[in-house]
């Protein structure tokens, strides 16, 4: 319940000023209301959180950024969970007290949502439905990504993709920053580094290898009379403007002009502008930044120099337009201060002015969170008509419902171990904000990484749901193959990732179809367990793959945290571990490994690893059937060509498999249910392989070796299955004081199988001969 009484003061509602708050037990525990980076994914207790988008590097703690996100979790005893919106565009501080959460905002409405749960995992679907589902994302994206602001030329890019061939490291996709372009002109080539031919042979080839190329754009159009894009700007009449005129800021190609994307003229023009540019260079996503949006002027109005170059080659981000404040409005400096990057700075600096007018006269000051967002929705219509196909965006600024169009990236980090730790609490976050697809530059961005820290970072990004290396101009080459160490980090972590794809891909499935997180919390799926509230130095894939980085200097453990239950690794299966309430345990982590552990009663769908993903998609299908303690587990698998528009279950376009494991009189039933399954069997795509993991609490197991005939029921038809069948026990040398079973287990490999998983399977296999 909201309170307008005597406790936190009297809600008012003004037309630049609106404040109400809401009691909250002490014991609450709150996440949300971003975007900030923090050092941990609860909201800490007597903290002031700012929405107000703006360009300011993620390496700063509790500032604002690039997204402004008024959504919050509220997480009780038990599990018992709740969400709460305030749709609201305009600028606010809000403040958690402990006892109560009070908004400060400086316009718009109380337009407030609420999210009964009562699960965490509810209330993200629930808020997901009505803001949008996460958009549906092309399967190469979920591979691993390359990019540096200071690529200078295009035979320096040709030789970081040969650079990760020659090191067996997987390369999905390369990218280029602003050094393609003329000049830093929007949809041009930089006609000496990256002449058109010379792009072209370069793409077409990668092509042919199955990877892809994304280039950036930002959103400044350059003041050019020579340049199309502006002309046909200017013609359209579609950027921000200030007392009737084009608003001017600058930023790297100099004085610019914004586009308008809340104008719906600006549809036509911005489609245009990339369909044209896409005939000349077959790129394959775009990545947009600079979009808060980001000036390097600050002024109420601006003009161009009289003389001197504007920018100075020498200093490009400083300032050369003759600003002024003379014309200062109610809007540009409201009664109330947010507290803008921490210190109350005025709303226009180093963005647009408060008083810029959009479209139908909506002013900047109640539309600057909305910018991001609204270029990201043209840009999704554009790439859907231009490519028809799947499109990916990469976005820096968001605002609620981004997610439905484009992914995230955490902006400019830094290459420390803090910044490799915070990245953790910025992924869950965005996962509670409807952006699943999200990531941070993996070794960081600016400053010089470190041999350690490159491996300890790649083997916490090849988790993250976007995984892509990006660094700083100036800074130190840190493609993945620079370093012996770090490259077979990469094969062995990426590796994984790889032939975790069908299972990442169907969480995106679910993420688009459900609003789910792909990387979650462990609280989604272990509320009732009070300690995992407070973890954010480990994270989940879907329900049951639990990641446990390395996240110190230094170190060759790690202490981890393991739910109730039987955890298997990922990297060697054979080994577990069993605990009976959640506990911490330290686990052995040389520099070359990451932990990564199944829970049981989960079914694993894996591939082999590939260098590409169209090369690993190509591999036959394994399971793994984490059984542990359990009778049941269960696992499910979409599968599509990738890149349709839609990602739903279709005929002839699409198949979802669920897998189903319990244990019978003897031995282990595996099923399958199959719905639409003409696609996959028309890829013939095959099941092969089969790993059963159970403990001697769930199964009286004995000891077998052999070959034998398995009964496999497909299609109501029964179908013989020679396949090469072994068994064994494993006793795992657990400490007796850190509180876990001396269990035995069992693991059970089935291999040489040959069958479709678009058809129904039913296998039942016996413990013993």
């Amino acid at each position: 319940m909201y309170n307008n009484g005597d406790l936190f003061g009297n809600m008012v509602f003004k037309d630049q000023y609106l404040e109400i708050s809401t009691a909250l037990p002490f014991s609450a525990s709150l996440y949300g209301l971003g975007e900030s980076t923090r050092p941990g994914f609860r909201l800490n207790r007597n903290e002031s959180y700012t929405l107000w988008n703006l360009d300011i590097g993620s390496v700063n703690l509790y500032v604002d950024l690039y997204g402004s996100h008024p959504f919050y979790m509220d997480v009780r005893e038990g599990g018992v969970a709740h969400g709460v919106l305030l749709l609201n565009s305009n600028g606010m501080d809000v403040q958690y007290g402990g006892s109560y959460l009070t908004y400060r905002a400086i316009g718009g409405v109380l337009d407030f949502y609420f999210f009964s749960g009562p699960s965490p995992l509810a209330v993200v679907q629930q808020f997901t439905q009505l803001i949008g589902r996460p958009a549906p994302m092309p399967y190469w994206s979920f591979g691993f990504h390359q990019c540096r602001y200071g690529y200078e030329n295009i035979s320096v890019v040709e030789s970081v993709v040969d650079g990760y061939a020659a090191a067996k490291i997987p390369l999905e996709t390369i990218w280029t920053d602003i050094d393609y372009m003329d000049d830093f002109k929007d949809f041009t080539l930089d006609p000496v580094n990256f002449p058109e031919m010379e792009m072209q042979k370069f793409v077409e080839r990668i092509h042919a290898n199955g990877q892809k190329y994304v280039l950036i754009i930002d959103p400044g159009i350059c003041l050019n009379e020579t340049y199309k894009t502006f002309q046909r700007g200017i013609q359209a009449d579609i950027f921000v403007k200030r007392g009737g005129v084009p608003y001017l800021a600058q930023v790297w190609p100099g004085p610019v002009y914004f586009p308008d994307f809340l104008n719906p003229n600006t549809q036509s023009f911005w489609t245009k502008e990339i369909s044209e540019f896409h005939e000349t260079i077959a790129f394959d996503g775009l990545w947009l930044d600079m979009n808060e949006v980001s000036n390097f002027c600050s002024g109420i109005t601006c003009s161009l120099p009289k003389e001197g170059d504007c920018p100075r080659k020498d200093a490009q981000t400083d300032c050369c337009l003759v600003c002024s404040n003379a014309n200062t409005t109610r809007w540009d400096d409201p009664p109330y201060k947010i507290n803008a990057s921490g210190t109350h700075r005025p709303l226009g600096n180093s963005t647009m002015a408060a008083s810029a007018v959009h479209y139908n006269n909506i002013l900047e000051y109640n539309a600057h969170n909305l910018y991001g967002l609204s270029e990201a929705i043209m840009t999704n219509t554009a790439l859907k008509s231009v490519l028809k196909k799947r499109p990916f965006i990469l976005t820096r600024s968001t605002f609620i419902g981004s997610g439905a169009h484009a992914a995230h990236w955490t902006g400019d980090n830094a290459a420390t171990w803090d910044d490799l730790w915070y990245s953790i609490p910025t992924m869950l976050s965005f996962g509670l904000f409807g952006v699943p697809m999200v990531g941070a530059d993996i070794c960081g961005f600016s400053k010089d990484t470190t041999e350690e820290l490159c491996n300890r970072w790649i083997q916490l990004g090849s988790f993250y749901p976007f995984a892509r290396d990006h660094s700083e101009k100036g800074s130190k080459h840190q493609e993945l193959y620079l370093w012996k160490s770090v490259t077979m980090s990469a094969r062995k972590a990426l590796g994984l990732r790889y032939r975790l794809l069908p299972y990442i891909y169907t969480l995106a499935f679910e993420a688009h179809n459900e609003g789910s997180p792909i990387a979650r919390p462990l609280f989604f799926t272990f509320p009732e367990d009070p300690n995992t509230l407070g973890i954010s130095t480990q994270f989940l894939l879907g329900k049951g793959v639990l990641v446990s980085p390395v996240l110190k200097q230094g170190a060759r453990t790690v202490d981890a945290y393991f739910p109730k239950g039987t955890w298997y690794n990922l990297y060697n299966v054979s080994e577990s571990i069993t605990v009976e309430s959640g506990t911490y345990v330290s686990l052995l982590a040389p520099l070359d490994t990451i932990n990564v552990h199944v829970y049981e009663g989960t079914i694993l769908p894996m591939q082999e690893m590939g260098m590409t993903t169209r090369e690993a998609r190509r591999s036959p299908f394994s399971l793994v059937v984490a059984l542990g303690g359990r009778k049941e587990a269960y696992g499910d698998l979409y599968v599509d060509n990738g890149e349709d528009l839609e990602m739903v279950i279709e005929h002839g376009k699409s198949s979802y498999i669920e897998f189903y494991a319990d244990i019978v009189e003897g031995g282990v039933r595996l099923r399958s249910e199959v719905q639409m399954g003409e696609y996959a069997i028309g890829e013939g795509w095959l099941l092969e392989n089969i790993t059963v993991l159970a403990t001697t609490t769930a199964v009286r197991s004995h000891y077998a070796h052999s070959y034998m005939k398995l009964e496999a029921i497909s299609d109501k038809m029964i179908v013989d299955v020679s396949a090469s069948f072994s068994m064994k026990r494993i006793k795992t040398d657990f400490r007796p004081e850190m509180d876990r079973y001396n269990s035995l287990d069992v693991v059970l490999a089935i291999s040489n199988l040959s069958l479709s998983i678009g058809k129904n399977i039913e296998l039942v296999i016996p413990w013993e001969k």
